[in-house]
């Protein structure tokens, strides 16, 4: 006879929000990593992270060009060697020729106005975030189109580290 215990397992939302976190730790930005999951019907579209252009050296190699200008978080994003975690997985899907419409982005930061920009014509209906950006005007235009921004609790990773005996990796974090 097998031995019936209940597998923890994450709901939903906190495993795609988890992914984003993951995907995040690709980024070379030396401000601010973000990670984003483009998601329908439970199923992974694509993935992004910020980061420079492909064949661009990165920021972490070669300094950031914002914190050399002085420029704070939120304002002036054309300044930046960076393409944001939103933006390169839109791109990645339509590289790969996968359909973004009706999807659902789960994103560790809230999208700024160019993203929630993308997102929208992108097909994305809502967008699930963890942290906050300083950006009045996304939020207008999101609230305006009725493309909801859930705020949910960035998730517990452990869960990653359990084994199949579901003891915990020493030293985590």
């Amino acid at each position: 006879m097998s031995d019936n215990k209940k597998i923890n397992r994450p709901e939903w939302d906190e495993y795609f929000m988890a992914m984003a976190f993951l995907v995040s730790k690709r980024s070379t930005c030396t401000r601010r990593k973000v990670g984003a999951v483009l998601v329908r019907d439970r199923r992974i579209l694509a993935t992004g992270y910020n980061g420079p252009p492909s064949g661009f050296p990165h920021c972490d190699e070669i300094g950031c060009l914002r914190d050399e200008l002085n420029i704070p978080s939120g304002e002036r994003q054309e300044l930046c060697w960076g393409i944001h975690a939103e933006q390169n997985a839109v791109i990645q899907a339509a590289l790969f020729g996968v359909s973004t419409q009706n999807s659902t982005l789960y994103c560790t930061t809230k999208p700024c106005i160019t993203c929630a920009k993308i997102l929208a014509n992108a097909g994305v209906k809502k967008i699930y975030v963890a942290e906050e950006y300083p950006d009045e005007f996304s939020d207008k235009l999101l609230k305006t189109l009725g493309i909801p921004v859930i705020f949910m609790e960035k998730p517990d990773m452990k869960f990653l580290l359990e084994d199949e005996n579901e003891k915990l990796i020493d030293d985590y974090e």
